[in-house]
């Protein structure tokens, strides 16, 4: 399998993609990541989901039933087109390496940090993630 770098990410020389291009400072996106698929143990989805915890850094906290499971975490990507993209590839990415359940992705919702702020402060989104971790629903 070939891969290829996502076209606006840039390749550390400084440019994006064309010639005399700026790159595009990042920004951080709060992204909730759902799964769900047929029952599994619920001691093989915690292992599985602690394992994704460990193996990609940034996530915030996992809830988790028999069949489904939601992924908070902060992504740092230029766009909401880059930071969508690498959500969508986390789970499958990481099935194999940390042992997840042959879920399928559900839903996706990406978010700019100002956004899940004002959210948060309006009482209209969810809590700030505490305690960081993986839990039962």
């Amino acid at each position: 399998m070939v891969r290829r770098a996502l076209t606006s990410v840039g390749t550390g020389d400084g440019g994006v993609g064309g010639i005399g291009e700026e790159r595009d400072a990042s920004r951080l996106w709060h992204i909730t990541l759902s799964v769900s698929g047929k029952p599994a143990p619920l001691s093989e989805v915690r292992r599985g989901l602690e394992q994704l915890a460990h193996d990609h850094p940034f996530l915030l906290t996992s809830r988790y039933a028999d069949d489904h499971a939601e992924i908070r975490y902060w992504e740092e990507a230029r766009d909401l087109h880059d930071a969508a993209a690498v959500a969508l590839r986390l789970w499958g990415e990481h099935r194999s390496s940390a042992q997840l359940p042959p879920w399928e992705i559900v839903g996706l919702e990406v978010i700019d940090r100002a956004t899940y702020h004002q959210r948060v402060a309006e009482g209209y989104g969810p809590p700030p993630a505490h305690p960081v971790g993986v839990h039962p629903f």
